[in-house]
């Protein structure tokens, strides 16, 4: 990851890149669904895995590319997947280093999941408090078992991905009309050529939609705080 940052790889992942291949791309897609959707997966993979900065962007991308639910449908795959893998690497040998990078804060959160480890990982899906890389270590230092672990993470980052998806669908047509005025510049041979998105012409139905979803995703930890005070106040 440090390589990734340190060569600005990460910077890759942006709406400039996506609107300046967009054309390729779109090729690709139409062309090559299945082998597109595999490729997005393992790119997702690889970013949840290395916790490279990006993923909310990715996701976004995704629903540009493929629509909210293919694309939110690849997006949580290649997140639990790149999730499981860490996970899995820190209940090996190999993952003591790992576990001690993350120090003192890994082992807050593996107090919590000793109570109700499926309860309390679906919690921090849910609400990331914690970076994304943290939660997929500290399940292993008090034996979560795998199954539970995917369960939990699967579950737990639907609300958000779907949302982010929802995003991608709604900015598409946006994105669209600023890559054809972008092609239109360079083509007159204009060296000022800057891509310009105007939020007021985003604000489509699909995008509206998006935005009310993360709304609501903002009251989870209210509804979630409450549900766990009534199970301890009924236990």
């Amino acid at each position: 990851m440090v390589v990734i940052l340190a060569m600005g790889w990460h910077r890759q992942l942006s709406f400039e890149t996506l609107v300046r291949h967009r054309a390729g791309i779109d090729a690709f897609v139409a062309e090559h669904y299945t082998a597109a959707i595999a490729a997005f997966v393992a790119l997702y993979v690889a970013v949840a895995a290395l916790s490279v900065p990006g993923a909310a962007v990715l996701t976004i991308c995704g629903g540009i590319l493929f629509g909210w639910l293919a694309g939110g449908l690849a997006a949580i795959a290649g997140g639990t997947t790149g999730a499981t893998i860490i996970f899995s690497i820190a209940r090996s040998a190999c993952g003591e280093s790992l576990i001690r990078c993350a120090g003192p804060r890994a082992q807050n959160i593996a107090n919590g999941l000793r109570s109700d480890a499926f309860s309390y990982l679906l919690f921090l899906r849910l609400v990331p408090i914690f970076p994304f890389w943290l939660v997929n270590l500290a399940p292993a230092l008090v034996g979560v078992r795998l199954a539970t672990f995917v369960g939990a993470t699967a579950l737990g980052i639907v609300p958000g991905t779907f949302a982010y998806a929802l995003v991608g669908e709604g900015l598409d047509s946006v994105i669209r009309a600023e890559g054809a005025a972008f092609r239109a510049c360079l083509a007159a041979g204009r060296s000022d050529c800057r891509l310009h998105f105007d939020m007021a012409a985003a604000l489509t139905p699909q995008l509206l939609a998006a935005l009310a979803a993360l709304g609501l995703i903002a009251l989870i930890p209210i509804l979630l705080r409450r549900w766990r005070a009534r199970n301890s106040a009924n236990s």
